[in-house]
């Protein structure tokens, strides 16, 4: 058999009972890893070898980490100072003790939060002691920088603490170790041949001209070539340039704002009770820290305002929910659910000060639910929120908006169902047909917001509005049926990388 010259050396350095990493080939052969590498896929491809993988960890120490190990821990250094100074007899002062151990910039607030965690000692009021049964030769972390250093083994625990203050560098790499197959066996005891010739032309051989009388080694022109996957813009993102050029080119102004914002904002504006099973922590991201948003925040003709709409209804036929509103639940701050609390900003003034009629905004923005994660349902998606502001809007107004929106995408069997919302009337959902399963996919939920509302918001004229789903959106344009496959833990790289976009 004939083969390249590296892939016989490889071949004949391998062995069928001891596997041997590609490094050690490498020093074998003379050549460099990479190149070995190389020759060992090939040679795999021909079934002469087995190629096994695993991962190997490696820690190194950073330059933070190198420094500590030359002068000493901060805290280390602290302590044998405070000693030397008498802390352990009687307290002293930590001015002088800092100052001895040659601290400075942001070493000393490292040498103090690490001292007492340690046990070296106690400090209060400016005063510093030392325990003297500390042993700072026994520091864990000193010793695992050490054994860091000379590769050695190191305490887990001292080597995830070095890893918390930056003081080491993990990563891993993967190691490949090769044997012989039966094929390989049979192969070398039958003979290799090795092919001569150059494996490529070189910048030096075309100066020389030595290529004219060079023998190069022969090329199997029908093997299959390396698949290139270089970068491409995001299907999903291909789909949300497209909705922002074309609502831009519809009249509309581009809106953001916050994606955590106080409960107050995300549904207290938009008249949704505070009683409200979507509003309960089994279907919103809370925070904990912060909380909730400071009283100062929230305008305070603003929350009267709202929390007389829940009351007592707007209006002298109003109604209101009768049921508890309490202002600690509305300062609440959560991840907001839908992006509606952006326009809820933008109609009361707070975003770009007062709007008069007519006005059309629109956002493409992420929310985030606590759904059931399956094919058209994600944690985290993409809404695209819009409104229009103006007199004598009908719900005729806002179904010819979809119509021309979606035409643009070359949609235009889009089917609208009544619906019920706590802050439109009338309402409707959206659907469009799956170009592929041929199923009607909810993609947008809309209407007409209630004076409930906008009255509280300083609004007296008519605002339609919506909210549409980017991601099945991007479904009936590109015939994709999972949004998962798309964005996501479970993401389909090979998709994203030849999904052709359909229009």
């Amino acid at each position: 058999m004939e083969l390249p010259r590296t892939q016989a050396q490889v071949l004949e350095a391998t062995s069928a009972t001891d596997a041997r990493t590609v490094a050690a080939l490498a020093e074998d052969v003379g050549e460099p890893p990479e190149t070995v590498t190389g020759a060992v896929f090939e040679l795999e491809d021909r079934g002469l070898v087995a190629v096994e993988e695993h991962a190997e960890g490696a820690v190194s120490l950073t330059d933070e980490g190198a420094a500590y190990l030359a002068d000493g821990l901060p805290e280390v250094r602290l302590y044998r100072a405070a000693r030397d100074a008498g802390a352990a007899d009687e307290p002293v002062s930590m001015g002088q003790v800092i100052g001895a151990a040659d601290l400075g910039g942001e070493q000393v607030d490292i040498a103090l939060s690490n001292y007492a965690r340690k046990g070296y000692g106690r400090i209060d009021s400016g005063e510093i002691t030392a325990d003297p049964d500390a042993d700072p030769d026994g520091d864990a972390e000193a010793a695992a920088l050490a054994a860091v250093a000379d590769d050695g083994e190191a305490d887990a625990e001292a080597l995830d603490a070095l890893e918390r203050r930056g003081l080491i560098d993990r990563t891993e790499r993967t190691v490949r170790s090769v044997t012989l197959t039966d094929d390989g066996v049979t192969a070398l005891m039958e003979g290799i041949e090795s092919a001569g010739g150059a494996g490529q032309i070189t910048p030096e051989m075309l100066t020389s001209g030595e290529w004219r009388d060079a023998e190069f080694s022969a090329y199997n022109v029908e093997a299959d070539a390396q698949v290139e996957t270089g970068g491409r813009v995001h299907p999903l993102r291909q789909t949300a340039e497209r909705v922002k050029e074309t609502l831009v080119g519809m009249g509309f102004e581009e809106m953001d704002g916050p994606h955590v914002d106080a409960d107050f904002y995300i549904n207290d504006c938009l008249f949704m009770p505070q009683d409200h099973p979507a509003r309960n922590h089994w279907d919103r991201f809370a925070l904990s820290n912060p909380a909730k948003m400071d009283r100062v925040d929230l305008p305070d003709d603003l929350v009267e305002a709202v929390e007389a709409a829940h009351r007592n209804g707007v209006g002298p036929d109003g109604e209101g929910y009768h049921s508890p509103w309490d202002e600690e639940f509305a300062q609440a701050l959560a991840l907001r659910g839908h992006t509606t609390s952006l326009s809820v900003r933008h109609l009361a003034g707070l975003a770009k000060g007062d709007l008069e009629p007519p006005q059309r905004f629109f956002s493409i923005e992420k929310a985030y639910r606590n759904d059931t994660l399956d094919a058209t349902h994600l944690l985290e998606f993409f809404q695209i929120e819009g409104w229009v502001m103006a007199e004598d809007l009908s719900v005729r107004d806002l179904m010819g908006t979809f119509e021309e929106f979606y035409a643009q995408f070359g949609i235009t069997d889009v089917e609208f169902k009544p619906h019920y919302n706590p802050y439109t009337e009338p309402s409707f959902e959206l659907f469009g047909r799956h170009p592929e399963t041929d199923e009607l996919i909810e993609i947008g939920n809309s209407g007409m917001f209630r004076p409930e509302m906008l009255e509280p918001l300083g609004v007296d004229c008519d605002v339609m509005a919506w909210g549409l789903a980017l991601e099945r959106l991007m479904m009936l344009v590109t015939g994709a049926e999972d949004i998962r496959d798309v964005h996501g833990t479970l993401v389909d790289l090979d998709y994203l990388r030849t999904e052709e976009v359909i229009y």
